[in-house]
């Protein structure tokens, strides 16, 4: 009986770190696409980038988040670009907090 709760204990110890883990975002997702607006912020921008698969997503992008002023770029309307971060979703709306500009076309 003290064994089967061990058992039970380090089975629902086992999900849990499993759920945590898969719950947690992948800082190195890339998204790619046209750029369709930009809105500016305090500390950076915000560009809407449209896949080719028309997924929309908005790229928060910083100096400080892309690791200084050596990687920031203003990106402009119109531009065909890769950027890298961490992606979530709020309501229905797709989001990427920008860490590396991958590439500007």
């Amino acid at each position: 009986m003290k064994n089967l709760k061990r058992i039970s204990l380090l089975l629902i110890l086992i999900t849990f770190v499993i759920s945590c883990k898969t719950m947690k975002n992948d800082p190195n997702t890339a998204v790619s696409g046209k750029v369709d607006s930009i809105e500016a912020g305090k500390d950076g921008y915000t560009a809407k980038i449209t896949t080719d698969a028309k997924e929309v997503y908005f790229a928060t992008i910083s100096i400080v988040n892309v690791g200084g002023p050596q990687n920031y770029k203003q990106l402009k309307i119109g531009d065909v670009v890769s950027v890298k971060g961490e992606k979530w979703k709020s309501e229905d709306e797709n989001h990427i907090k920008v860490t590396q500009i991958v590439s500007v076309k």
